[in-house]
């Protein structure tokens, strides 16, 4: 059999997008569509799954299968629909706000059980469609209409969040860097078992501009840097600056100062099983060494939905039925007449 191409156009829908004009989620949606087209898992396969929020809203621009939940809960329909058919390939859409606040235990325990759904976490750290409160990755001392004298608690780090649970999979992309979203995207859909992607996004009307230290076209080149498996760790406008390991921590170098070589530089591996490098490389802030960009950790572990369908067909094998009526005729039964 010919083997069907999908072009971005066949993922869309006839929906009008709603959503402010310049917020990052355009691109974001965009950039899905061509991910999908890549990965090339047909659209009566797919399902995407959201949420509330402004994020949420995109399940009625695919022409795929979806499902608009309510706040917090899109990781637990999403768990249920991949359990229940393995065969679809599911997309989970959350903001900061949904996926990490009455949404998190949701959040932690799909990546802990490493269900395999694609988890795209849209962080403007704001609550947008609620009017600009401040959300669980907001910094400390944030200014916002539930905060007007400045929060006095510390951020949720989506990346910290993910590594505690144990994940296997993080990506972080920005709104602006669509050949990086879209590279990352596919790299999600293509790993077997949870996926977490964190896109730093940007809300024009209640937090324009947050991600503007790492994002604006003049420093971004030194403030980011876009991690490929294989490849040295470098960075900056001419690609002169590196990573590279210094005691037990990680340090930002330029290649011919200090006695510095391109051999000292950090060649990035996303596959070795120890979380500990691919954590401090997630934690980079853009102060001392820049944010990590691109597939930061990749590696392969049991599914959830693998165990689950296996377990059943043990059970089923030792105890001899196949229905719910089976299994209640099985023992001993007796009729009253």
């Amino acid at each position: 059999m010919e083997e069907i191409k999908y072009n971005p156009t066949d993922f869309k829908s006839d929906q009008s997008v709603r959503w402010c004009p310049g917020c990052g989620d355009h691109a974001i949606l965009n950039t899905l569509h061509k991910a999908m087209a890549d990965v090339g898992v047909a659209p009566h396969m797919t399902a995407v799954i959201s949420g509330i929020g402004c994020s949420s809203r995109l399940p009625y621009y695919m022409n795929t299968y979806g499902f608009h939940t309510i706040h917090g809960r899109a990781a637990a329909i999403a768990t249920g629909l991949k359990v229940a058919n393995p065969s679809l390939t599911v997309w989970q859409i959350s903001g900061d706000g949904d996926g990490l606040a009455i949404g998190g235990n949701h959040f932690i325990h799909a990546v802990r059980r490493n269900v395999d759904i694609n988890m795209l976490l849209f962080n403007n750290r704001i609550y947008g469609l609620t009017k600009g409160q401040y959300s669980p990755t907001s910094a400390r001392g944030f200014v916002s209409k539930s905060s007007p004298y400045g929060t006095v608690e510390d951020p949720f780090i989506p990346a910290e969040l993910v590594f505690g649970a144990r994940g296997n999979f993080f990506a972080r992309s920005i709104d602006v860097e669509l050949n990086i979203s879209r590279e990352v995207m596919a790299q999600a859909a293509l790993h077997k078992g949870a996926s977490v992607v964190e896109i730093l996004q940007n809300c024009v009307i209640f937090n324009h501009g947050i991600h503007n230290p790492i994002t604006d076209k003049e420093v971004r080149a030194d403030k980011t840097i876009h991690l490929r498996h294989g490849e040295k760790m470098l960075f900056g406008k001419e690609m002169n600056r590196g990573i590279v390991q210094d005691g037990f921590g990680l340090k930002a170098v330029t290649i011919g100062e200090n006695g510095y070589t391109l051999e000292d530089v950090l060649v990035h591996d996303a596959h070795t099983k120890s979380n500990f490098l691919h954590q401090q490389l997630a934690m980079m802030d853009g102060e001392k060494l820049p944010v990590a960009l691109g597939v930061i950790r990749d590696v392969d572990a049991p599914t959830y939905e693998t165990g689950v369908s296996e377990q059943v067909d043990q059970v089923r094998a030792k105890k001899g039925f196949d229905t719910l009526r089976d299994m209640i005729l099985a023992g001993d039964t007796w009729e009253v007449k």
